[in-house]
């Protein structure tokens, strides 16, 4: 395809070409079909994604008259930022206008020894987890690559970390905001991508994590792609209670979840590597002692550190947060079974910025976020103890 040609094309479409999504292999593409040699795709990724650049007259080692081209076809355009909030604890949210008016919400946790970036992948969740607020929220549509990846640029933007002597405030990004990753694949899998890259953001695979609540056969999927850190969104040690918090469990129950985990990292050069087992602990309904000591048992045999997390409340919600009584009791009993487990301390709950909290404006294509709202003012949920 020559210049012409693009150019004919985007005429026909009425809309240039988003750069800032585009995966190294399909701007080599973009190159190509201008007819440009392929190591324009490495300069123009340093200068969006290294850079920070989103001007093409500013990468000066492009000739004038291919600058002039590419504004013509082309641009690198982050979404909108709505609002930016700040949490007494220093936690940050921003919440992003996407395409089509919707918003997403991006947080950015500070710790002594990282900085880690929760990213969103849809508009809303395809899932309907009971505990959290965006499957209330119902579903609009998934992300497209430039929005996904967006969210990172916005932040080492908003941080001054571009350039090569900045320091790197983001260190860790996981794909645990709004929405399933694994529904949205070849678009998280593209930004994924520019993450790693060298010539990108040049993030370790141990520092980008996706997060999911069991997609089987996408997580096989993954494997085949990919090596990032992979989390399992667990929250019940069996499908009876699980088939109630998680929905998607009465699809793919336990028992096939964790396989597909211990084949991702059978896929894994490296032994030593570990699922991430997410539990969100809610008062009176996953946090007795028998559920610690079934789920030590369900995880004895998987590689596994399991991250205990307390529900942060939300409207339309009755769950109540785990005592700390209940949690460390939880917590050490996983412990003397010899598992390795860590307790996420809540941050940004001041802003609705915590785990299970992000909710942004979603245009329900569902009508669930509807439902929910009537159920709620009619009746709490009940559910049966297992």
């Amino acid at each position: 395809m020559t210049i012409s040609t693009v150019e004919n094309k985007l005429a026909i479409d009425c809309q240039k070409i988003n750069l800032l999504g585009l995966s190294p292999e399909k701007l080599g593409k973009f190159f190509k079909d201008m007819g440009e040699k392929p190591f324009r795709a490495t300069q123009v990724l340093k200068w969006i994604h290294q850079i920070g650049v989103d001007d093409f007259d500013q990468m000066t080692n492009l000739a004038k008259d291919l600058r002039e081209k590419m504004k013509s076809i082309a641009e690198i355009k982050a979404p909108e930022i709505v609002s930016y909030h700040e949490s007494k604890d220093g936690t940050c949210k921003w919440i992003i206008r996407v395409k089509g008016g919707d918003c997403v919400e991006a947080v950015f946790i500070p710790e002594k020894d990282r900085g880690t970036l929760c990213i969103s992948s849809q508009v809303g969740c395809a899932l309907d987890c009971s505990f959290c607020a965006t499957g209330k929220q119902g579903f609009s549509r998934d992300l497209d690559a430039f929005e996904i990846i967006g969210q990172l640029w916005i932040a080492v933007k908003a941080f001054n970390s571009f350039g090569e002597k900045a320091n790197r405030v983001v260190s860790n990004v996981v794909m645990m905001g709004m929405g399933e990753p694994l529904l949205n694949f070849d678009n998280v899998i593209d930004s994924m991508g520019l993450m790693l890259n060298d010539n990108a953001y040049g993030l370790s695979k141990r520092r980008v994590t996706l997060s999911t609540s069991g997609i089987v056969p996408m997580i096989d999927k993954l494997a085949e792609v990919s090596d990032v850190s992979l989390a399992i969104s667990l929250h019940a040690p069996n499908d009876k209670l699980r088939d109630q918090l998680v929905p998607i469990n009465k699809k793919y129950p336990i028992s096939s979840l964790l396989a597909s985990a211990q084949r991702y990292l059978d896929k894994m050069p490296d032994v030593r590597r570990k699922i991430t087992i997410e539990y969100t602990l809610m008062d009176h309904i996953n946090d007795r002692d028998e559920h610690a000591r079934e789920l030590a048992i369900l995880l004895n045999k998987l590689p596994c550190k399991i991250n205990l997390i307390p529900f942060n409340p939300f409207d339309q919600s009755d769950y109540r947060r785990v005592t700390k009584t209940a949690l460390y009791r939880f917590r050490d009993i996983l412990k003397n079974a010899g598992h390795t487990v860590t307790v996420r301390t809540t941050r940004g709950d001041d802003i609705s910025a915590a785990c299970g909290q992000l909710a942004g404006t979603v245009r329900d294509k569902t009508r669930r976020s509807e439902r929910h709202i009537n159920k709620h003012q009619q009746q709490p949920i009940k559910f049966v103890m297992s």
